[in-house]
C-alpha cells in the first residue's frame, strides 16, 4: 500500500451526503488516510469534482456478462441456470477482470457474492487467488461465500421439473444441476476455513447464503448462530422476484421476514440483495433490526424482476444501500449511472421529493461500506477517514461552461459516467487513473479469460442444446395459467 502524502486540490467537493460546496477545496492525504481538508486559497486548482468513492453493495464478479452466452432478457428463475454455460477458468484473471471493470466504473468497494466457484482446487485455496487479485486491483472487497442446500431447478420440488423435459435434456440437467449439498456443519466450516486462509483488512470474508428459498432452515439457523457468535456478516439475496414472494408466502404463513427474524438472523450484522417484492411491514421490520438492503435497480429491470420500492425502504429508516448484481443499465460496470438511474427513479415526481439528494448520496456512497467491510469507517471527505476518493473531470461534466457556480450535485446526477472518472482513489493509492487500471493489465487479463472462455466453450454444448427446454418447464411451473408443479 502506498504510504506517501500527497494534496489535492478540485473546483468542487461533495465531501459527504450532508454537505458539498461550490468553493474549491485542498485534500491533503497521510498515508492511508486524510489528514485535513480546507481551502483551497490561490495557486493553480485542478478542475476536478471529487467525492467518496462509490460502493458496489451486491455483486458476484463475474469477468464476463451474461448476455454474451445468450442470457439476456430471460427472467431471473430462467437466467440464473445459463449461468452455468460459463467454462471454468484461472480465478485470480476472472477476479482481476470483474474487480477492475469495478473500479473503471467508480465503485472503490465491491461486494462478491461467490456464487460460481471456479473449482480447479480447494475453495480457500480458490479465495486466496480471489483476494490476491483484489490486492493488485486495489479495491476494497467483501467476500460472501455461497451456501445453499435445496431447490436447485425451482422452488420447490426438482422431479417435476425433470419428468417434463425430453430424455437427454433430462440427464444433462441433472448431471449439472443435482449435487449432494454439503451439510449445513460443513457449509459453516468451509466459510471458516476461507477466512482462515484469505481474509484481511481489504478482504473481508461472509457467510453467503444464496436466499430462503435456496436454503433449508437448519442451514439459515446455522449461519445465524455462526454470525451471532463470529460477528462475521451476512449476506443473502431476499424477495428478489414475485415467484420467490408467492413461495416465501406459502412455505411461511406467519411470514418470511420474521422467521428470520425469530433465529436471529434480522442484526446489523446482515445485507438483504433486492427486498423488491418487500411489503411495509417487513421494511419497518427490518429498519428496526438494522439490516441493510442493497437495491439493484438495472439488474431487477434486465431480469423481468420489477422495481424495488426504494422509497418506501428510506421512509421506513431501513439502510439502503446501491448495488450492479453484475447488471448495469448498459451491462457494463458504471456505477455513476446507475446512481443517476437510482435516483430518477426514486426522487418522486412533480414538485414532490420521496428521496432526496442527500439521501440518495448516502445510499451510493456510505450505507453499502457496512455491508462490504463490515466497518462504518469512511464514505466521507473529512480527516481520519480513509482516503477512498473519486475524482471527475470537472471540466469534461460541465463542457458548456456557461456559469461558474453550478450546484456539483446537480451535474452529477444528470451526466456523470464513467467516461468522466480521471482518478479512482483507495486507501491513499491510486488503483484507476484516465481510464486505465494501474495495478493490472486488465486488457491482457480480459484477453487470457475469453481465450480460456472460447476454449472450454464446446464442452457444454450438451447444456446449451438442453437449456431451451428447462426454460419452457421453468416458465410453465411458475405461470399459473401453465402449473406443472
Amino acid at each position: 500500500m502506498n504510504t506517501a502524502s500527497r494534496t489535492i486540490t478540485c473546483a468542487h467537493l461533495i465531501g459527504s451526503a450532508a454537505e458539498w460546496s461550490t468553493k474549491a477545496r485542498r485534500i491533503m492525504i497521510a498515508g492511508e488516510d486524510i489528514r485535513s481538508v480546507g481551502a483551497a486559497d490561490g495557486g493553480n486548482i485542478d478542475p476536478l469534482l471529487v467525492l467518496p468513492v462509490l460502493v458496489n453493495a451486491h455483486d458476484h464478479g463475474r469477468a464476463i456478462r451474461t448476455s454474451s452466452i445468450g442470457a439476456a432478457g430471460k427472467p431471473l428463475e430462467s437466467w440464473l441456470h445459463h449461468g452455468a454455460l460459463f467454462p471454468s477458468v484461472d480465478p485470480y484473471l476472472a477476479a482481476a477482470v470483474a474487480l477492475g471493470n469495478s473500479a473503471l466504473g467508480g465503485a472503490g468497494v465491491v461486494m462478491m457474492h461467490y456464487t460460481r466457484v471456479q473449482g480447479f482446487t480447494d475453495l480457500p485455496t480458490e479465495a486466496t487467488e480471489v483476494a490476491r487479485a483484489a490486492r493488485d486491483v486495489g479495491v476494497r472487497v467483501g467476500f460472501a461465500v455461497s451456501m445453499r442446500d435445496r431447490n436447485p431447478l425451482v422452488y420447490g420440488a426438482s422431479e417435476p421439473v425433470l419428468s417434463a423435459l425430453p430424455p437427454d435434456s433430462r440427464a444433462e440437467i441433472e448431471r449439472r444441476f443435482l449435487r449432494q449439498p454439503l451439510s449445513p456443519k460443513d457449509q459453516i466450516a468451509l466459510v471458516d476455513a476461507v477466512a482462515d486462509a484469505a481474509a484481511g483488512p481489504m478482504f473481508d470474508v461472509q457467510y453467503g447464503p444464496n436466499g430462503v428459498q435456496w436454503c433449508s432452515e437448519a442451514l439459515l439457523e446455522a449461519i445465524a448462530e455462526a454470525s451471532h457468535r463470529t460477528g462475521r456478516r451476512v449476506h443473502m439475496h431476499l424477495l428478489e422476484t414475485r415467484y420467490q414472494r408467492a413461495w416465501l408466502d406459502a412455505a411461511y404463513p406467519d411470514g418470511g421476514v420474521r422467521y428470520l427474524d425469530s433465529i436471529g438472523l434480522l442484526s446489523p450484522r446482515l445485507t438483504l440483495a433486492h427486498c423488491a417484492w418487500a411489503r411495509p411491514d417487513e421494511l419497518e421490520l427490518l429498519a428496526e433490526r438494522g439490516v441493510t438492503i442493497s437495491v439493484n435497480t438495472s439488474s431487477n429491470l434486465h431480469l423481468r424482476s420489477g422495481i424495488a420500492p426504494a422509497a418506501a425502504m428510506v421512509a421506513s429508516g431501513c439502510r439502503v444501500a446501491l448495488g450492479i448484481d453484475g447488471r448495469a443499465l448498459d451491462d457494463d460496470d458504471d456505477s455513476l449511472r446507475e446512481l443517476r438511474l437510482a435516483h430518477l427513479l426514486h426522487v418522486g415526481t412533480g414538485f414532490r421529493t420521496v428521496v432526496s439528494e442527500k439521501q440518495i448520496l448516502q445510499v451510493a456512497f456510505g450505507n453499502g461500506r457496512l455491508s462490504v467491510t463490515n466497518s462504518l469507517r469512511g464514505g466521507a471527505v473529512e480527516p481520519g477517514a480513509p482516503a477512498d476518493l473519486l475524482l471527475l473531470d470537472w471540466a469534461a461534466l460541465d463542457d458548456d461552461g456557461l456559469r461558474d457556480n453550478l450546484d456539483p450535485v446537480d451535474l452529477l446526477f444528470s451526466r456523470a459516467t464513467a467516461r468522466h472518472i480521471r482518478e479512482v482513489i483507495v486507501g491513499g493509492r491510486s488503483i484507476v487513473r484516465d481510464r486505465r487500471v494501474l495495478g493490472i493489465d486488465l486488457d491482457a487479463a480480459r484477453r487470457d479469460v475469453l481465450a480460456q472462455m472460447r476454449a472450454g466453450m464446446a464442452a457444454n454444448d450438451a447444456l446449451a442444446a438442453a437449456l431451451p427446454a428447462l426454460d419452457r418447464v421453468i416458465a410453465q411451473c411458475y405461470e399459473p395459467d401453465h402449473p406443472c408443479c
